[in-house]
C-alpha cells in the first residue's frame, strides 16, 4: 500500500531538503512558492480525491507537501528552461503508481487526480533530467539523488510561505506540529521528519528494485 506512489519518495525527499522563508500567506491561500499560489481549497480537494483513488489515507500535510514541492520543482524547471514532453509526463506517471496500469488509470480518470499525479510526473521528469538524466532513470536511486540536490542548489532562493493552519515551514520541511510562533523544532518533530527522509529513500530504492 506505501508504495502505491513510490515515485512520491523523490518528490517528497525535494521538499524535506530544499529550504525557504517560512512566513504567513493571505486569506484562503495554504501556501505560496516563488510565484504559485496553492488554495486551502486545493489542498483539501486533492487530499480527498487522493486519498480515494489510492484506498488509503492521503492527508491535508502530505497533499500540502507533494503540491509545494511539484511548485517548486516547476519553478526551477522554468529558471533551468527544461521542458517535459506529455509522452515523458504519462511515462513518469505511470512510474510514479508502480507501473500498476489499472492504478494508473483510476487517477487519469478524475480531473484532479489526473493533474496530480501528472504534475508528480513532470516534477520526477525536471529532476532527473537536472542532471543529464531521461525517462530511464526515475527508478535509478543514483540519479535522482543527485536530481534532488540539484533541485535543492537551484531553489535555494526561492521562498516558500505556509498558512499557519498548516504548521511552519522549519528545516525545508512542513512542520504540523507546531505553531507558526514556535522555531525551534521538537525532538518528536525530528525524529518524523528522519522517518520521511528515510522513508524517501526506502521508496527511491524499491523503485530502482522494480525496474
Amino acid at each position: 500500500m506505501s508504495t502505491r506512489l513510490r515515485a512520491l519518495g523523490a518528490v517528497a525527499a525535494i521538499v524535506l531538503l530544499t529550504g525557504g522563508c517560512a512566513a504567513g500567506t493571505h486569506p484562503g491561500a495554504a501556501a505560496v512558492v516563488g510565484k504559485t499560489e496553492i488554495s486551502v481549497s486545493d489542498v483539501d480537494s486533492t487530499s480527498r480525491a487522493v486519498t480515494t483513488a489510492l484506498g488509503q489515507n492521503f492527508n491535508s500535510t502530505a497533499a500540502l507537501n507533494t503540491l509545494v514541492s511539484n511548485a517548486l520543482v516547476a519553478e526551477v524547471g522554468q529558471q533551468k528552461s527544461i521542458t517535459v514532453s506529455p509522452a515523458e509526463t504519462s511515462a513518469a506517471a505511470l512510474n510514479a503508481v508502480g507501473d500498476d496500469q489499472a492504478m494508473f488509470s483510476k487517477f487519469q480518470s478524475d480531473p484532479k487526480t489526473r493533474d496530480f499525479l501528472n504534475a508528480v510526473g513532470t516534477a520526477s521528469m525536471i529532476t532527473v533530467k537536472l542532471v543529464g538524466g531521461t525517462v530511464k532513470d526515475l527508478q535509478d536511486q543514483s540519479k535522482l539523488q543527485q536530481g534532488v540536490l540539484a533541485v535543492r542548489d537551484a531553489a535555494k532562493n526561492i521562498d516558500v510561505e505556509i498558512a499557519p493552519r498548516f504548521g511552519k515551514w522549519s528545516d525545508g520541511t512542513l512542520d504540523s506540529t507546531i505553531s507558526g510562533s514556535l522555531s525551534k523544532e521538537s525532538e518528536q518533530t525530528a525524529a518524523k521528519r528522519k522517518a520521511a527522509q528515510d522513508a524517501a529513500q526506502q521508496a527511491q530504492g524499491q523503485g530502482q528494485g522494480q525496474g
